[in-house]
C-alpha cells in the first residue's frame, strides 16, 4: 500500500471532516507506516463548502457586513482562492433558514440581498469568478434580492423600482440592467445545485420548498403566480427560458434567476467542488479512497460528497471504501460500487456517547487499524 486518498465529509455535530481524516490517519498509519496519506476535506455545495475548498487550496477567509434574509446587519464570511480569482459563497451565511426564528420565516418579505452583497464584495476584490452553494436558504425571491445588490433593477408597469422578498415577483414587468457595473459580465458563476425542480408548478420553488420557509397555502400559491411572472419577464428581457429548466427552482428560484440574468452554470454539488480542488490530480497513483460521511444511507449515493469521490475514484480503476458513524444499509449502498461500507459507531453504544469527539477520534481509530490489517 503506497498511497491512501482521505476524503472525507464532516461527521456533522462531532467533528470536522479534517478531524475525521487526522483520526482515520493515525489509525491507518499504525499498520501502515511508510504509506503515503492524502488528506483532503469534501462537501457537496452545501454547508462546510466554503471550508473545504479554503484549506484544500490554500485559500483565505473574508468577514462582510451584509443584510440577512430581513435587512437586519450580519456579518458572513466567503472564501477566496486561487490567488484571488475565484470566490467560494454559501448564500446561508446570508440568507439562510438558521438565521431566522420560526416566527419570523415568511418568504413574501425574505430576500437574497445579502447573498449579493457577498459577490459585490467579491466582485470589488478582483474575483471573477464564483463558486456558488445555494442550499438551506429562507428565500423565494427568484434570487431578486441578491440581483438588485449587483445593480439590476426590477420595475413594475409604471417603472417603478420594486424592492422586497418574494412578494414582488408577481409585480414586475420590466428589468432595467443600466446600473449593472461591467465588470460583472466578465464573470463565471458556477452554481451548486442538486435538486431538479423545475421554476414553478407543483413540483416548483413554491410548492415543494415555500412551506418549510413559513408560507401557507395561500402564500404558496402567490409565490408561484410570481415566479410564473418572472420567467415571463425575463424571457421577454434577453430570451432566457427558464420556465421548465431542471433546477430552476433550487434555493426558491435562486437557481433559475442566476441562470436567467447572470449567464450561471448549475451543476452537482459535489462535482462543482471536487473539480475546484482538483481532485482528480489527488488520486494519481492511488491504491485506495477513504471516503464516508457522518450516516451512510441512501442519500449517501445520491448526489451527497461520498457519491462523488466514489465516482472520481472508479474513473481511475481506484477502489474506494466508505466509512461513516451511523448506517442504514439499503439497496442503493450496497449496489454502490464500495469496496466495502464501514460503521465506526460499536453496536450498542448510546448515540450521544457516540457523538462525543473524543470517542469519535477513537471509534474512527480503531476501524482504520481493522481496515489497514485487513488490507
Amino acid at each position: 500500500m503506497k498511497k491512501v486518498v482521505i476524503a472525507v465529509d464532516s461527521f456533522k455535530g462531532s467533528l470536522s471532516s479534517r478531524e475525521v481524516a487526522d483520526a482515520f490517519e493515525v489509525g491507518f498509519r499504525s499498520i501502515h507506516s511508510d504509506c503515503e496519506i492524502v488528506k483532503v476535506g469534501i462537501a457537496d455545495g452545501g454547508e462546510g463548502t466554503v471550508e473545504a475548498l479554503v484549506v484544500a487550496l490554500n485559500g483565505e477567509y473574508v468577514e462582510v457586513e451584509v443584510c440577512d434574509p430581513l435587512h437586519r446587519p450580519i456579518t458572513a464570511r466567503y472564501g477566496v482562492v486561487d490567488g484571488g480569482r475565484t470566490a467560494v459563497i454559501e448564500m446561508a451565511k446570508a440568507s439562510g433558514l438558521p438565521l431566522l426564528t420560526a416566527e419570523e420565516r415568511n418568504p413574501l418579505l425574505t430576500s437574497t440581498f445579502g447573498t449579493g452583497e457577498m459577490v459585490a464584495d467579491a466582485l470589488h476584490r478582483g474575483c471573477r469568478r464564483f463558486l456558488m452553494g445555494i442550499g438551506g436558504s429562507a428565500t423565494n425571491d427568484a434570487g431578486t434580492g441578491m440581483l438588485r445588490a449587483l445593480g439590476f433593477r426590477f420595475l413594475d408597469s409604471k417603472g417603478a423600482e420594486l424592492i422586497g422578498g418574494g412578494e414582488i415577483l408577481g409585480d414586475i414587468a420590466s428589468v432595467d440592467d443600466s446600473a449593472v457595473c461591467a465588470e460583472l459580465r466578465e464573470c463565471e458563476f458556477i452554481v451548486a445545485c442538486d435538486v431538479t425542480n423545475p421554476l414553478f408548478g407543483r413540483r416548483g420553488a413554491a410548492y415543494v420548498f415555500a412551506p418549510q420557509k413559513g408560507a401557507d397555502e395561500i402564500m404558496v400559491e402567490q409565490l408561484d403566480r410570481g415566479l410564473q411572472n418572472f420567467a415571463r419577464v425575463v424571457a421577454a428581457y434577453n430570451g432566457s427560458n427558464i420556465a421548465n429548466m431542471e433546477g430552476a427552482g433550487a434555493a426558491g428560484g435562486l437557481g433559475g434567476g442566476a441562470v436567467a440574468l447572470l449567464g450561471a452554470r448549475l451543476e452537482r454539488g459535489v462535482e462543482m467542488v471536487l473539480d475546484a480542488m482538483h481532485f482528480d490530480s489527488m488520486l494519481a497513483g492511488a491504491d485506495l479512497v477513504v471516503t464516508g460521511e457522518g450516516r451512510l444511507d441512501r442519500q449517501t449515493v445520491m448526489g451527497k460528497a461520498p457519491s462523488g469521490v466514489l465516482a472520481a475514484a472508479a474513473k481511475r480503476g481506484v477502489p474506494t471504501i466508505a466509512i461513516g458513524g451511523g448506517l442504514e444499509w439499503c439497496d442503493e449502498l450496497r449496489s454502490s460500487g464500495f469496496r466495502s461500507i464501514h460503521i465506526v459507531t460499536p453496536e450498542g453504544m448510546p448515540l450521544d456517547e457516540a457523538m462525543l469527539p473524543e470517542v469519535a477520534r477513537e471509534n474512527i481509530r480503531r476501524v482504520a487499524m481493522q481496515i489497514a490489517e485487513d488490507i
